[in-house]
């Protein structure tokens, strides 16, 4: 016997929308028809959950029937009648059998099975549409200057499963004014509103043009406000698989070079039981130059000194790799912080993400202005929600959260970027800042955004072309991170230790400078 896991599932009302939906006709090229609005993935939503649930009302489908979100029920209602009252002849009942001709393309926009009758989901449909229109009405007439109790409901509305399709939009404001022509001027300067208030880049000089018909819905609209348009594909990656493969090859590595330190430490013990003093006293020097600890030193000196000329030797022609997908360790990028004592300048721009950029000239790292309130940390998350859901396309709006992830770790980043103008902190502190730009780092998958990635490139070029930083990483990576290393540079320091003390013996040293020179060396 089946297990019916929703007991309020109705198996006939399934079959007759899934049969009601294969026989009608719609346009599988029509861009209105296709699933724009998602579930969040779970792989986001179990990072911060509450940032993609409604806490206060519900828009559409998904999230109707949870019991918490009742109480707006009322206010929807209250909406509708004052809209209404705006229809002036024509009847409620009306809005409803048009949009009960549309189910089968309301249905097609959403991904998730609507267990709804047609009637049920165009009623619903109705009320929400005319209470988001007499919400959003504010944004139009007072220009984005909206009160501060909207914010929840600003919260709500932003967010992915919370979206309704804008054609719905477009019908209820075409009964309205009886233009299509009217209701999308009137609807455009709604949303255009509500961007200026809600937009975390709050600087922006020209927002681009925007044509309703080719916009699915409310953070469709957000999101184009934002990000640039990218021509060409993309070759993506998984980033779990990349990882693995990553370690993999690290811990192969690692082993081999732990077996050889091994191994060399074993002959140095050797070579210290024998009789290697007389020996060594009269090994020429180019047999010495070949000992680890002189090679050890000599790497060292190419590390700091060379790195930067075999880099430049690197063949002109990249285009090889700038077709290849993203490695994780390439969105690893410096702090503000350390970026600043390397001699790089940040400065504000007044524009989206397109405006970021490094001027190697000047050392100038340029970012968009990004103010941070209360509801940022929704919007931004949603966007990113929303770009990973679409089936295709780079991911440049995630791939800016993980770029400011990489340079902000601490509170003294964000004050930085504040005292250039590049964050307005209206949150409670520069550490709540900070813990919003480090939780946002968990992705779906990587993607190549050119501009950006060049931008990284040229960032880490310039950073470890620094001496201070050439020293400081090959010491954190050759020295510090190895104990093997370090027991191989206290044997060759009692080896050389012992070639002096075999020199004195061999060249009739006295016995107090010979101690001197000892305590000085140890």
């Amino acid at each position: 016997m089946p297990l019916n896991l929703n007991p309020n599932f109705d198996e006939h009302r399934w079959v007759i929308n899934i049969r009601r939906i294969l026989d009608e006709e719609i346009d599988e090229d029509d861009d209105e028809s296709s699933a724009c609005i998602f579930n969040v993935p779970k792989s986001l939503t179990c990072s911060h959950p509450e940032s993609y649930t409604p806490h206060l009302v519900a828009i559409g489908p998904y999230h109707h029937w949870r019991p918490e979100l009742f109480e707006m029920e009322r206010y929807k209602l209250v909406a509708a009648k004052r809209a209404q009252r705006q229809l002036q002849c024509l009847k409620f009942q009306s809005l409803v059998e048009q949009l009960i001709m549309l189910e089968p393309k309301i249905r097609a926009c959403y991904h998730k099975f609507l267990d709804f009758s047609g009637e049920t989901l165009a009623w619903m449909m109705a009320i929400d549409a005319l209470f988001l229109l007499h919400f959003l009405q504010i944004y139009a007439v007072r220009e984005g200057k909206a009160l501060s109790r909207h914010n929840v409901i600003l919260r709500d509305i932003v967010m992915l499963e919370n979206q309704m399709p804008v054609f719905v939009l477009r019908k209820m404001l075409e009964f309205r004014f009886e233009s299509l022509e009217s209701a999308d001027d009137t609807l455009f300067s709604m949303l255009m509103g509500l961007c200026r208030e809600i937009s975390p880049f709050k600087m922006m000089q020209e927002l681009p043009k925007i044509e309703l018909s080719y916009c699915p819905h409310l953070l469709d609209f957000l999101y184009h406000m934002f990000v640039p348009k990218l021509e060409g594909t993309t070759e993506m990656i998984d980033v779990e698989d990349h990882c693995e493969a990553e370690e993999q090859f690290l811990r192969k590595t690692w082993r081999l070079l732990s077996e050889l330190l091994n191994k060399i430490s074993v002959c140095f013990i050797h070579v210290l039981k024998s009789r290697p003093v007389k020996a060594i006293v009269k090994v020429p020097w180019t047999i010495l130059s070949n000992l680890p600890g002189f090679v050890i030193l000599k790497h060292l000196v190419s590390f700091i000194f060379f790195s930067q000329r075999i880099e430049e030797n690197k063949p002109e022609n990249e285009s090889y790799k700038i077709s290849q997908p993203p490695l994780v360790e390439e969105i690893a990028i410096p702090s503000v912080t350390e970026l600043s004592k390397a001699g790089v300048r940040f400065a504000p721009t007044n524009g989206s993400i397109s405006t970021v950029s490094f001027d190697v000239e000047s050392v100038t790292f340029y970012l968009p202005t990004v103010s941070l309130e209360s509801n940022t940390e929704v919007i931004l998350r949603n966007l990113v929600a929303y770009e990973a859901s679409k089936a295709s396309g780079p991911l440049v709006f995630t791939r800016y959260t993980e770029l400011m992830n990489g340079i902000i770790d601490t509170e003294d980043d964000v004050r930085l970027l504040g005292e250039r103008g590049i964050i307005l902190n209206r949150l409670k502190s520069d550490e709540e800042a900070a813990k919003l730009w480090n939780g946002m780092s968990k992705s779906i998958r990587l993607t190549k955004v050119p501009f950006l990635d060049e931008v990284i490139e040229d960032i880490n070029k310039y950073y470890e072309a620094r001496w201070r930083v050439k020293i400081r990483k090959f010491m954190k990576h050759h020295v510090f991170s190895s104990w093997q290393f370090l027991t191989l540079l206290a044997a060759i320091l009692l080896l050389f230790l012992m070639m002096l003390q075999a020199f004195c013996a061999l060249y009739g040293c006295s016995r107090s400078s010979r101690n001197r020179t000892i305590q000085r060396l140890s």
